[in-house]
């Protein structure tokens, strides 16, 4: 399980990142994935239960991570990072030494509504945390070719459009995925 990582952004506030817990963070997780927006998220109509077992599952992985991300102490968007090599994605283009798959869910905006510049701020730190602290050289995203407005947001964080692939259905004990229609979107190192 990775430390948190907390970096302060100027004139934003400070972000923090730090393992899921299944339990206690089941109520702000669930909240989210049920909402109509978060419906390429895949987890609506899923109980609280539900959820939270689903990411104790992950918890237990070696290759699969998630993170709830926190701004100035209050949650702020759900990060999910993952070994390519060892996820359906690894299947539909070439994994490199240094890829690591990214999947984000922002928080819905407060009762102030939309804020200018707040995503670009979270993203700004999610990228820098997952390719400068984590080490690695590339992120893969792999948005719903239907998400077009999580596919704009990759790219105006710099993310560059690969191909768009279907990823085969995942149909094990623990774990079911359908197929999905994505639209890969990678990030250099070098892009930051």
């Amino acid at each position: 399980m990775t430390a948190p990582h907390e970096q302060h952004v100027d004139g934003f506030g400070t972000v923090r990142i730090r393992p899921l817990d299944p339990a206690s963070d089941a109520d702000v997780v669930h909240a989210w994935v049920s909402e109509e927006r978060a419906v390429f998220w895949g987890m609506n109509g899923l109980t609280r239960t539900q959820v939270a077992e689903i990411y104790a599952h992950m918890a237990g992985l070696d290759t699969h991570h998630a993170h709830l991300v926190t701004k100035d102490g209050v949650p702020a968007a759900l990060f999910q990072t993952y070994e390519p090599a060892a996820d359906r994605v690894g299947e539909c283009y070439d994994v490199l030494p240094g890829d690591l798959g990214v999947h984000v869910l922002l928080a819905p905006p407060g009762p102030d509504g939309p804020r200018p510049g707040w995503s670009s701020a979270l993203l700004t730190v999610l990228t820098t945390y997952a390719l400068r602290v984590q080490g690695r050289r590339r992120l893969v995203a792999d948005p719903d070719v239907r998400n077009t407005r999580a596919i704009a947001r990759f790219e105006r964080q710099g993310f560059v459009r690969g191909p768009q692939v279907v990823l085969p259905e995942v149909d094990l004990p623990d774990v079911y995925l359908p197929e999905k229609h994505a639209q890969l979107a990678f990030l250099e190192r070098t892009a930051l």
